[in-house]
């Protein structure tokens, strides 16, 4: 709760970002690379990495062979997800030993499960169903193909959407359970003219000056426009109060209550103003 405002937040883990899990994939992949488009070769200079780093990457990845699979990418993403299952202390754990909550309500993607669903042309409030067709088209066409067809894009970026598409379901559906005509996602990467993409600190101060302007603009629209009308409202209400107390004390007349002795009772007399 933030200044009276529920915030339900669930926090995704950058360990498990597809950037990153697509480095862990290839540098555990089997000969067969799966996530990489047939006819793909790869220039190990565009890496920019130190002597013995490009060393270390370059005896991984001479040994692969594009098989550009999107099933089998799916699986190996999976794999990637459940690694420490086995430590799992909760009664449920739907990525490695990692404790996530069901998801309820809406389902909100963003970063690159929007940027993967534009690639494609797919609607916000897209189905999984259409993204992993769209992913196994792209995965087993050929990458002279796909490089003709999208020239204007980078080869770098071109290349993470095999595997991008193949992770997101594996994350998605096969692991959070997610079902692929499920109708709660929505692919965005802001809301309204908000973008998504602040760190949880910048989300929260921006939201706490928000209030705090938002009341003291409230408390000084109040004050600026209806002081006039409060005053006279205020002082009609004080003559209207003196008014009825003078009437109502003209209309109850006084009485007087004396006790005759000689006549041994009470005598009320009404007292003359």
């Amino acid at each position: 709760m933030l200044n009276g405002r529920n915030f339900t937040l669930l926090l995704n883990f950058l360990a498990l970002g597809s950037v990153n899990a697509a480095t862990e994939s290839g540098l555990r992949s089997k000969p067969m690379d799966p996530c990489t488009p047939k006819g793909y070769t790869q220039d190990m200079e565009s890496w920019k990495l130190s002597p013995s780093s490009l060393a270390e990457k370059n005896k991984y990845l001479s040994t692969l062979h594009p098989s550009g699979n999107f099933s089998e990418c799916r699986s190996a993403s999976l794999m990637l997800l459940q690694n420490g299952k086995e430590k799992c202390s909760y009664q449920h754990c739907y990525i490695g030993s990692t404790f996530i909550p069901k998801l309820q309500g809406k389902f909100l993607a963003t970063e690159n499960f929007f940027y993967t669903s534009k690639f494609f042309g797919l609607v916000p409030k897209g189905f999984l169903y259409d993204l992993m067709v769209a992913g196994q088209q792209f995965c087993e066409e050929d990458w002279s193909k796909l490089k003709r067809k999208h020239h204007s894009l980078h080869e770098e970026d071109l290349l993470r959407y095999c595997f991008s598409s193949a992770y997101i379901v594996a994350l998605l559906h096969d692991s959070l359970g997610i079902a692929l005509d499920d109708e709660r996602i929505r692919y965005a990467n802001q809301v309204r003219d908000i973008p998504l993409d602040w760190a949880l600190g910048a989300f929260i101060l921006q939201t706490a000056a928000d209030l705090d302007i938002e009341h003291s603009n409230w408390v000084a629209a109040i004050i600026r426009d209806y002081s006039s009308t409060f005053l006279v409202l205020l002082g009609f209400s004080l003559m209207l109060i003196f008014i009825v107390s003078y009437v109502s004390r003209r209309r109850n007349p006084q009485l007087k209550t004396i006790y005759d002795l000689e006549k041994g009772k009470y005598i009320v007399t009404r007292v003359n103003r």
